[in-house]
């Protein structure tokens, strides 16, 4: 697992080859790991700066999308967070949050962040300054808990 890169950018920045592996990437999680057939494509990309790691072969080992204020919620977010199945077991994660907030607070100015997590990650988001909030839902027939850090 050495050259790991780190990279980000908007949408109009992405390359065609990195937004298939991103897309990819995330059918791979969402859609084949977790069964979950759901619409991945939702008109947020062209919004969303993009946060991965990728391994020389440019494959995508973490990911996720950052939004600015108003655009997800009132503050700014998170979402689409994975960690691949080649990235797992390697703290990517952790460096993937990490570098999320940072980027939330260097670029947006903020560190106001409200997530949809995955309720079997609260204790992993909690980690980063999460607070669960009293929304609980199923979203494609998953138990998820909105969360908030201020």
């Amino acid at each position: 697992m050495n050259n790991i890169v780190w990279k980000i950018k908007s949408f109009e920045e992405l390359t065609t080859s990195e937004l298939y592996e991103m897309i990819k990437a995330r059918v791979d999680v969402f859609v084949v790991e977790q069964n979950c057939p759901y619409p991945d494509l939702d008109k947020y990309d062209q919004k969303a700066l993009h946060l991965w790691a990728e391994q020389e072969d440019q494959t995508v080992l973490a990911y996720c999308r950052i939004f600015d204020k108003g655009i997800k919620y009132n503050e700014t977010s998170i979402g689409r967070v994975l960690t691949s199945a080649n990235g797992r077991g390697k703290n990517l994660g952790k460096q993937l949050i990490q570098y999320a907030v940072e980027t939330i607070e260097n670029r947006f100015k903020t560190s106001e962040v409200r997530i949809s997590a995955q309720d079997y990650l609260l204790r992993f988001y909690s980690g980063f300054g999460f607070k669960e909030t009293d929304k609980k839902y199923l979203e494609d027939n998953i138990p998820h808990t909105e969360m908030f850090r201020s």
